[in-house]
């Protein structure tokens, strides 16, 4: 992912994150009280398991007819990261917070996207160096409600330091999420 492409989703984020602060709060009824997470992911040289707890939704808008409702909720969790034949190092760990909007289409049907801080306890993994501990994660996804509750994703997540320092490679997931709500 080339830095221009960076920068524009991280002020598609911010814009996003700016337009809904400025709406009116709804008095929609949220879905569950939280959750816990378990997500398997992939990348080009490593693969990415993690669990995550979900508060329940801190914010709703309800944009009546047949746009749905939007929600946020953060997201706190724990990854362990290792590497596929021979990289180096080929383990890691990671801790996120990450405020995470839910558009929902309809009662089943759901698009996400969310940033926020990372960090590894490492700065070098898989043959990469991310020069610097602290990460920002950058998500979209889609997904689906199975039942009241569980929940299932696929998500794509961008892991980088924004340049503060380089060489800021950066690490890339796409992950499946499977979520049991509260």
């Amino acid at each position: 992912m080339n830095r221009d492409h960076k920068k524009k989703i991280v002020a598609g984020a911010l814009t996003a994150l700016a337009m809904t602060c400025a709406m009116p709060l709804a008095q929609a009824q949220s879905r569950s009280n939280g959750g816990i997470s378990v997500q398997g992911g992939i990348g080009s040289k490593y693969n990415r398991t993690a669990v995550n707890y979900e508060t329940a939704p801190l914010w709703n808008y309800d944009f009546g007819g047949n746009w749905g409702r939007l929600d946020l909720t953060g997201e706190l969790g724990v990854a362990y990261w290792w590497a596929h034949q021979g990289a180096h190092p080929d383990s890691a760990w990671q801790l996120n917070a990450i405020p995470m909007f839910r558009w929902w289409l309809g009662d089943r049907f759901f698009v996400e996207a969310g940033v926020g801080p990372t960090v590894f306890n490492k700065t070098r993994f898989a043959d990469k160096t991310i020069s610097t501990a602290f990460q920002f994660g950058d998500h979209i996804g889609l997904g689906f409600q199975v039942t009241e509750s569980s929940r299932v994703s696929l998500r794509y997540s961008h892991f980088s330091n924004g340049s503060i320092k380089t060489p800021n490679q950066g690490l890339d997931v796409a992950q499946l999420t499977y979520t049991y709500l509260f």
